[in-house]
């Protein structure tokens, strides 16, 4: 309603003609005309046009289902926009790349956000079978003066049982040491040194992560599950 006053009084009070109106507000000369002409009940709406099939309409259900198969594989195994634009040009695409892209990114945001299906393995552990280990840094004020103290932390994967001991440092002493306590208190320990899992899936000089102990299984046999 703002832009039809405006257009009203320029006409009535300002005696503009309808081409000058068009040159000052950039709209065209017919809708000008219709506004002048219309009652004051409100902004005439325009008509929305309906969809016109493009070069690419042909090609959606081929994009489509070439997104769809990728959605379910490997990141790095997808075919890109590019890869999809040369599918369809061997097949008579004659448009541009840049209707595919725009296409391919409507389609990842929209439909293809529940394409995929993500699953996960969940972990199952017996008894004694593996433990967790790993290191924080927490801070303790003792007589007013705040210390700053490392503390392992040893969980099984099993029971999700777990000990915490705390030193001044990390170094391999404390890593022996906190180790030795942890299987005290939790009732057993392996008949060995530590050995790490064989996929090497912690981090860090300690191979934080999951050791898998055969032995240890029989000490811990009867911790609660």
């Amino acid at each position: 309603m703002a832009m039809i006053g405006k257009v009203r009084r320029m006409f009535h009070r300002q005696n503009k003609s309808v081409r000058e109106i068009s040159r000052i507000t950039s709209l065209s000369r017919n809708t000008i005309s219709k506004w002048l002409e219309a009652p004051l009940e409100g902004e005439p709406k325009s008509r929305p046009r309906p969809p016109q099939a493009g070069k690419l309409t042909a090609y959606h259900k081929a994009l489509q289902q070439a997104l769809a198969t990728d959605a379910h594989r490997p990141k790095k195994e997808r075919r890109t926009a590019l890869a999809l634009f040369a599918e369809i040009q061997a097949a008579g695409y004659t448009g541009g790349y840049s209707r595919v892209t725009d296409y391919v990114r409507a389609w990842r945001q929209g439909e293809g956000q529940g394409a995929a299906t993500k699953a996960f393995v969940p972990l199952s552990f017996e008894l004694g079978e593996a433990f967790q280990f790993d290191w924080s840094e927490e801070g303790l004020v003792v007589g007013g003066i705040y210390y700053r103290l490392q503390v392992s932390h040893m969980k099984l994967c099993a029971s999700r049982a777990f000990w915490l001991v705390a030193y001044p440092s990390q170094g391999h002493e404390m890593l022996f040491d906190a180790h030795t306590r942890s299987f005290a208190a939790l009732g057993g320990r392996p008949p060995g040194h530590l050995r790490q899992h064989e996929d090497r899936g912690g981090q860090g000089q300690e191979g934080q992560g999951p050791y898998r102990q055969r032995p240890f299984r029989r000490d811990v046999r009867a911790l609660p599950v």
